[in-house]
C-alpha cells in the first residue's frame, strides 16, 4: 500500500463510478472504478506508472501533502495562539490554518 501519495474520491451518478484524483502534485492523475476495490487498484496503477515515467525520465516524483505537518515554536508563541483561538471560538488548528492561510494569499496572488 502507497503512503506517500492520497487522492480523492467522488461519485458520479450520471456514470456509475466512484472516481478521484492524487492530489498534492503537480499535473493530473486520475483514476476510476465501479467497486471501491477497483477504485483502489485504478489508483496504485495510476501512481505505479506516474513514478516510472519519472524514472525512466530521470525526473524526482513529487509526493502528496496530506495536510498534516509539525511546526516548533516557543512556549510563549503556543500559548498566545491558544489564547486567541479560545477567544475567537475556534480550535487551534483553525486558528493556525487562518493565519497560515492569509500569510501566503498576501504574498502569494
Amino acid at each position: 500500500m502507497l503512503t506517500d501519495y492520497y487522492g480523492t474520491v467522488n461519485v458520479s451518478e450520471e456514470d456509475n463510478i466512484l472516481y478521484g484524483q492524487v492530489i498534492g502534485i503537480k499535473g493530473l492523475l486520475s483514476y476510476e472504478g465501479i467497486t471501491v476495490v477497483e477504485l483502489k487498484q485504478d489508483f496504485q496503477e495510476v501512481v505505479d506508472e506516474y513514478i516510472a515515467d519519472c524514472k525512466k525520465n530521470n525526473i524526482k516524483p513529487q509526493v502528496s501533502y496530506k495536510g498534516t505537518f509539525n511546526v516548533r515554536i516557543k512556549p510563549e508563541l503556543h500559548r498566545s495562539l491558544v489564547e486567541y483561538a479560545d477567544e475567537n471560538n475556534e480550535s487551534l488548528n483553525s486558528a493556525v490554518t487562518t493565519a497560515i492561510k492569509n500569510l501566503v494569499q498576501a504574498n502569494y496572488k
